[in-house]
């Protein structure tokens, strides 16, 4: 597939001259001086979306409309207008890149099946794998951990990596950065990001879709990024447009700076608070102003990283001096770094501080001297609570109904402790309420930012001079996003006081934050499960939401890395840090966090020495050939894969077999029961878990039965490649809450009409075998968390017809539709419970094939009782683009009719 030759009807195309010579770029300024809008007054993302649409109009997929669309755009209210948008680049992690190769291995097989041509299924866009999300804590405290780790990595992941290493020969424009190199988010920012891209003689912003919802960090470089689920990714991957509406932007006014011993960490948090009260929910954030001038391109990112959680699209930071000094940092050329001052100049996309400030549909404002330590927790991130008032929230938590801030615990179980038990250290001890066994520097938020890093390595200096040490029921780890951390750590001589306090390298990836924090000792999981306990652990990663970073962990934190190593001191999240002390010293005193706590200019001192642009020269160059175990993994097969039978990873899914050539019409879902009903803020996470495979869950039972043994479970996350374990696994997290079947917690439902409580898979089965669809009745923010397309294509596989919410997370309301599942959003106003609705109903919902976006949609319900009624909802089908997607079955299906013909 050739890419279309550029139209230019608005004759913007134009020369730049630079360093290297002269090159072409669409020129922004052609379009305010034909008199199509005013440029200048644009947010900068929408600017960079603009530049998109007027350099890749050719008269199909991208219009002389779609360029006016964008060029007229009224900032303070949007038409809700759909436009296509090319992303330069696509980027993948290893959980979520192996099912996305292995759709495309299985749209290739299809396309065989169906007598085309399976050449036709290949990346059309430079796609970028990092393997990031396998390695596991498995070891920790020691010197040999990494080694230990990366080799169970190998050892779990053999057969996946057979698969990858088969799809780097396989495709043209794929390639994969080995484990063991660092986070895919930190990558991106400090080795894959260019800014400014090049292809045949134009030069134009950088900018990507990536599968993981933390894509967004790369914002903090000035480069348009977002995460998309697998399924959009594909279809991006496959040179299609992403169909999408012209976004409202937010802009977020940042001014003063930050005080001392407030890190970007304790910034984030306040800002996610804030959005998520406002609701930025498929919004752009636009950050300007003059603190923009004082932070530094790694805070930013710190801030960019974190969209997800706030809620938005994206987090945008423009490009200004910053991301030059930057992209100088950290080792880029001079040539490209003079390309993108030259291109970012001429296009009126570069920031400085008298730079006019773009008009917005809203603004809120923020004064960086007022954001305090804090953290967030126990199973929210947009629970922001200061750290003067841990230990009294902690509290309150305990007896709070249980929800997303309470445990419900019975106020006579407060004192609640273990029995005396054995420590790895071989002390002994009791375990109570509130106690920290997790104590994790990890996830991209975090490590990518050397002023909290080289912060917790300067408080680790202080706290062993001082004659601390870490509690021993603590697991401790470091797991930096690249090995540029540890060199900056080791040449400013603060890798040893880490060390010394257990935080070793665990391994270059995304470990405790995606949940692969690994085992706690027997000892620990018995004193917890026995005495039933709300034990804690405190990390510095994005999310916790429940079940998330340990089965065993029911509070679970966000915190800068500095805060980690002291609460890792302190042992517990039931005490006040600003008034209490950390522990005694050396000499029997006690020893406060205000001891111990860095200053600016110590951080400022330590960066100054410990950082220069050759380390990241070290890290990067030849990195794709770097490891060894990578290079020795044999590749075989050839255009087509040779699915196995016998294979537990890698299975081909059922999603295009036995696929007609034509699309049916839309029709009614008739007769529909409810599989699973949950209330508000239920996640990706809670429809389809990343961790532990439960041994007695029916995606356990599977593997033990295909003769897998429990310590090769591995988790879901690194076995997306096998529908089979992964629809066995859908809503099957441990602390799922189905209202269906109140009193359990977990994969649990109750069949109707039979009233009897099983499974959720064992349900579908049944309700497919009487050819009875299945729908899910959620609350508020269905679908929040990470860009997880298995939480769609599990979903579709149990057999789920639809989705009735109060309201969607962007991502996975994109999702459904990629996989044909509908999604209803109840009318303002209306909840289940005002509806009287309880789950075990029948319904009917009235679509036919003239579905129109955002169409109100009547549904029909009958009780076990003979009670019956109708609703209105409204479809959240927004495009004429995704009506095609959901009558075709998704978005695949679409693009594989399409390639067939």
């Amino acid at each position: 597939m050739t890419k279309p030759v550029a139209a230019n009807s608005f004759g913007a195309k134009s020369t730049l001259e630079t360093a290297d010579g002269t090159i072409d770029y669409f020129r922004l300024s052609a379009l305010e001086e034909a008199g199509h809008g005013e440029i200048a007054r644009l947010p900068f993302s929408i600017r960079v979306l603009l530049e998109s649409v007027l350099r890749n109009e050719n008269g199909r997929d991208v219009t002389r409309e779609d360029v006016l669309k964008l060029a007229t755009y009224d900032p303070t209210g949007p038409e809700r207008l759909e436009f296509p948008f090319k992303p330069a680049r696509v980027v993948l992690q290893d959980f979520t890149g192996v099912p996305a190769v292995v759709d495309l291995a299985a749209l290739r097989s299809a396309m065989a099946r169906m007598g085309g041509d399976p050449q036709k299924i290949n990346p059309q866009n430079p796609v970028d794998l990092v393997i990031d999300h396998s390695v596991q804590v498995d070891e920790y405290g020691s010197a040999a951990a990494l080694l230990i780790n990366a080799e169970r990595e190998f050892e779990r992941n053999r057969e996946r990596y057979e698969f990858l290493r088969w799809g780097q020969q396989a495709f043209d424009n794929f390639r994969v950065v080995p484990p063991a190199s660092g986070i895919v988010h930190q990558v991106n920012l400090e080795y894959l990001a260019t800014v400014v891209q090049q292809a045949g003689g134009v030069a134009y912003p950088d900018s990507l879709v990536g599968t993981d919802s933390h894509t967004t960090m790369i914002n903090g470089i000035g480069v348009v990024g977002w995460g998309v689920g697998g399924i959009e990714a594909e279809a991006a991957m496959l040179g299609q447009p992403i169909y999408m509406l012209i976004p409202e932007v937010v802009g977020f006014k940042l001014v003063g700076q930050l005080p001392e011993g407030s890190t970007a960490t304790d910034l984030v948090l306040v800002i996610t608070e804030m959005l998520r009260a406002r609701g930025v929910v498929g919004k752009f954030v636009e950050y300007y102003g003059p603190g923009l001038s004082t932070m530094t391109l790694p805070d930013r990112a710190t801030v960019a990283n974190m969209a997800p959680e706030y809620g938005s699209t994206m987090g945008f930071f423009p490009v200004d001096d910053e991301t030059l000094r930057y992209m100088r940092r950290t080792g880029r050329s001079e040539a490209l770094i003079d390309l993108v001052e030259r291109y970012h100049r001429a296009q009126g996309l570069f920031r400085t501080d008298d730079t006019a400030d773009p008009t917005f549909v809203e603004t809120l404002e923020l004064d960086l001297s007022t954001v305090q330590p804090s953290l967030a927790g126990p199973k929210r991130p947009q629970d922001r609570i200061e750290l003067r008032a841990m230990q009294s929230t902690f509290r309150e938590a305990l007896t709070a109904p249980a929800g997303p801030q309470g445990f419900g615990l019975d106020p006579s179980t407060l004192d609640a402790r273990s029995d005396e038990i054995e420590f790895r250290d071989g002390s002994r001890g009791r375990l109570t309420h509130g106690d920290l066994v997790i104590a994790a520097i990890t996830s991209c938020t975090n490590t990518s930012n050397p002023s909290v890093m080289l912060g917790a390595g300067l408080l680790a200096r202080k706290a062993v001079a001082a004659g601390l040490s870490v509690k021993p029921q603590v697991k401790t780890s470091l797991g930096p996003g690249s090995k540029t951390v540890t060199d900056y750590l080791a040449k400013a001589g603060l890798m040893e006081p880490l060390e010394a306090l257990g935080f070793h390298v665990v391994g270059y990836g995304c470990t405790t934050c995606i949940g692969n924090s690994g085992p706690l000792d027997d000892a620990i999981v018995g004193a917890v499960t026995g005495s039933d306990l709300v034990v804690s652990s405190v990390l510095s990663g994005n999310r916790n939401f429940e079940g998330r970073i340990s089965p065993f962990t029911k509070a679970n934190y966000l915190a800068s890395p500095p805060l980690v190593v002291a609460y890792a001191l302190a042992g517990t999240v039931d005490l006040d840090l600003t008034t209490e002390p950390l522990g005694s010293g050396a000499d029997g005193q006690p020893v406060y966090l205000k001891d111990i706590w860095p200053s600016a200019a110590e951080i400022a001192e330590a960066m100054d020495a410990a950082l220069d642009a050759e380390m990241f020269h070290r890290a990067y160059d030849g990195i794709e050939s770097a490891n060894e175990q990578w290079n020795a993994i044999p590749v075989s097969g050839g255009a087509i894969f040779d699915w196995s039978e016998d294979s537990t990873y890698i299975q081909e899914p059922p999603f295009f077999t036995d696929m007609s050539p034509e699309p049916s019409p839309i029709a009614p879902v008739e007769g529909a029961r409810v599989l699973v009903k949950v209330g508000d803020s239920t996640t990706t996470d809670h429809i389809s878990p990343a961790g532990a495979i439960p041994v007695d869950s029916p995606a356990g039972e599977f593997l033990i039965g295909r003769g897998v043994e429990i310590r090769d479970f591995n988790s879901f996350g690194s076995r997306r490649g096998n529908d089979r374990v992964m629809t066995r696994g859908t809503f099957g997290n441990i602390r799922l809450r189905n209202e269906l079947a109140p009193g359990t917690e977990g994969g649990w439902t109750t069949h109707h009409p039979s009233g009897e409580v099983i499974s959720i898979y064992d349900a579908s089965l049944r309700y497919r075998e009487t050819g009875t669809p299945t729908v899910v009745l959620a609350g508020v923010d269905y679908g929040m968390g990470s860009s997880r397309d298995w939480a769609a294509k599990g979903t579709y596989l149990l057999g789920v017809k639809a989705v009735i919410a109060t309201s969607y997370e962007r991502i996975h309301r994109s999702n459904l539709i990629g996989m044909g599942v509908l999604p209803l959003e109840l009318a303002d106003g209306d909840t289940l419970e005002g509806l009287g609705l309880d789950g075990s109903e029948t319904f009917t919902i009235h679509v036919d094939d003239d579905l129109q976006p955002g169409q109100d949609v009547a549904v029909d319900y009958t009780g076990l009782d003979g009670r019956a009624g109708r609703f209105t909802v409204t479809c959240r089908i927004d495009t004429p683009i995704e009506v095609d997607y959901y009558r075709n079955g998704g978005i695949l299906h679409t693009v594989l009719r399409a390639l067939a013909k």
